[in-house]
């Protein structure tokens, strides 16, 4: 019986890492394999994006067959067939290359029925493909790696003896275990019959025996565990008094709360002053409690042995959500007020058939822009909950920072010349960015539109990148214009709705939310900024970090 076991055992062992063994052979095969197929790829994807830049004849190797085609599927240009060819727009990697800006294959040419490695790639309004012929280094290129196989084998073979060594080892277990119950029924204990075979009868004399010996220490031990794993794990301050109001048990975050809200030292079997004096004439008592700037819940609950526990919550987080969606909501609802209150006026006044074209032109116009203001806070408060829900559809991309800037001062030149405004981007080529487009085109756009609207006429904008340090680059964004006299405005200027001066219309302080949008679109590409006051009191210099490409 004991060695049908140890067969069951050992089989039951080889027949899992056989399984494994054969599993991990699999999954190192289809890696490998992508793996080099990858590595081949981005090599022709190099060609691709090479021939795109400097033309066909440059840089690449001679026995690569390089094919321009139209976005119609059109050949313009194939340098190993010099004859009309036919429409490519069915071959399999210009599907694939349409669909997902690239795509390859391996088949036969219909041109010279030549077998190629054949890879497409979209750039612009061309598709490229570059192709080598499938040849015997090719598929050397390819060929699965059989030193994993060999070494595969080796470790299976280890493993078998592993497995057979420890069969017999807890085959021997087994047989000791088995005359140890022997002795238990010598002693006259009842044991409830279960299977035949040894492991039962092991299972039988043990366990059963075992269990009703140590039945009640270790359910007491094994339920004080999870409670004390609870506490101690938990969000929460939590202590536990005994009846007569003394200390029993605490766990960390408790201790670290109860020594802001209080002085009194936190010791076992102690009896605490603060907790003493609470209101215990109910089951249940709460009560919220302010120290030292934070907000904390306590809760007071009583057992019927007349113990209690004490929980401390700190709500610091949810009291200041909730005062700034209360702050968010008013601002809201005042920076609506005025466009909305403009444009109903504005309509009263049309309905009225007593007026002019000319006036009736100019309402509507007004009314229009009105609109425009709603569109554009309805635009910042989109960007802002998107930023402040990380949302997945804010895509990272490796970005040339000089083109994001390019792009915002093309959309700005006109309003930069109608006010005389220099814009000099001293930003090299050669730095790129780990980020989002939008948010690093919004950062650098608000920061713009911010001198437009507020630093007045004849000024200069100044854009340079600083030193790298720790994986991030560090810019300035300066101008000469009107600036701000008071320096306590500076550490508002980031506040949603905020503006230095009160009396400022929408037309001329825009949403209030342009710098509020450029802090937040920083920091969510971990960086941090800050502004300051310009050389000599004029202007406002902004320096903030963002990371660089890796």
């Amino acid at each position: 019986m004991i060695k049908k076991f140890q067969q069951k055992l050992i089989f039951g062992f080889l027949l899992i890492f056989a399984v494994s063994i054969l599993g991990i052979i699999i999954f190192e095969h289809q890696q490998a394999q992508k793996h080099r197929e990858n590595a081949l790829l981005e090599k022709l994807d190099t060609y691709a994006e090479i021939i795109s830049r400097s033309g066909p004849s440059v840089g690449v190797p001679t026995n690569l067959r390089i094919t321009l085609i139209d976005s119609a599927g059109n050949v313009d240009y194939d340098n190993v067939i010099s004859s009309t060819m036919e429409n490519h727009l069915d071959r399999p990697e210009i599907v694939a290359a349409l669909k997902g800006n690239s795509g390859f294959s391996i088949r036969e040419s219909a041109s010279n029925n030549k077998l190629y490695l054949y890879y497409a790639k979209k750039i612009n309004d061309q598709i490229i493909r570059v192709a080598l012929p499938y040849d015997e280094h090719i598929k050397f290129l390819l060929r699965t790696n059989k030193e994993f196989l060999f070494f595969a084998v080796v470790v299976f073979l280890i493993g078998l003896a592993f497995i057979l060594y420890v069969g017999n080892y807890f085959g021997k277990a087994v047989k000791r275990l088995k005359d140890f119950s022997k002795v238990l029924e010598i002693e006259g204990i009842d044991i409830p019959k279960f299977s035949e075979d040894e492991f039962g009868k092991i299972c039988t004399n043990i366990a059963e025996n075992l269990r009703k010996i140590k039945e009640n220490e270790k359910l007491l031990a094994r339920e004080k565990e999870k409670l004390l794993m609870h506490v101690q794990a938990s969000a929460e301050g939590i202590c536990f008094f005994n009846a007569d109001k003394t200390v029993a048990f605490y766990n960390g975050l408790f201790l670290q709360y109860f020594n802001i809200i209080s002085n009194q030292p936190l010791t076992v079997g102690k009896e605490i002053e603060y907790v003493s004096a609470l209101d215990r004439s109910e089951d249940y008592y709460e009560t919220q409690i302010s120290k030292q700037g934070r907000e904390f819940l306590l809760r007071m609950n009583m057992f019927e042995d007349k113990s209690f526990e004490v929980i401390l919550i700190d709500v610091t987080a949810i009291e200041n959500a909730k005062r700034l969606k209360q702050e968010m909501t008013g601002n809201i609802a005042h920076e609506l007020r005025t466009p909305v209150t403009s444009i109903r006026g504005f309509l009263e006044i049309l309905l009225d058939n007593h007026i002019g074209e000319e006036k009736r032109k100019e309402y509507l116009q007004r009314a229009f822009s009105q609109t425009q203001v709603l569109t554009e806070l309805i635009s910042d408060m989109s960007l802002l909950t998107k930023i402040d829900a990380k949302a997945q559809s804010l895509k990272f991309e490796s970005l040339k920072i000089v083109h994001v800037i390019d792009s915002v001062y093309e959309g700005t030149s006109a309003a930069l010349q109608e006010k005389n405004i220099e814009f000099i981007n001293e930003v090299s080529e050669d730095i790129v960015i780990d980020g989002n487009i939008n948010l690093l085109y919004s950062i650098f756009r608000n920061l713009t539109e911010n001198v437009i609207r507020h630093a007045g006429t004849n000024v200069n904008i100044l854009i340079k990148a600083l030193e790298v340090k720790g994986g991030k680059i560090y810019f300035t964004f300066a101008d000469n214009g009107n600036g701000i006299e008071d320096d306590h405005h500076l550490n508002r200027l980031f506040e949603r709705f905020y503006r230095v001066h009160d009396g400022r219309t929408r037309t001329t302080g825009g949403s209030g939310l342009g710098l509020s949008i450029v802090k937040n679109a920083v920091l969510f590409h971990g960086g941090t900024i800050s502004a300051k006051r310009g050389e000599n009191g004029r202007g406002l210099e902004f320096l903030f970090s963002l990371n660089v490409s890796r």
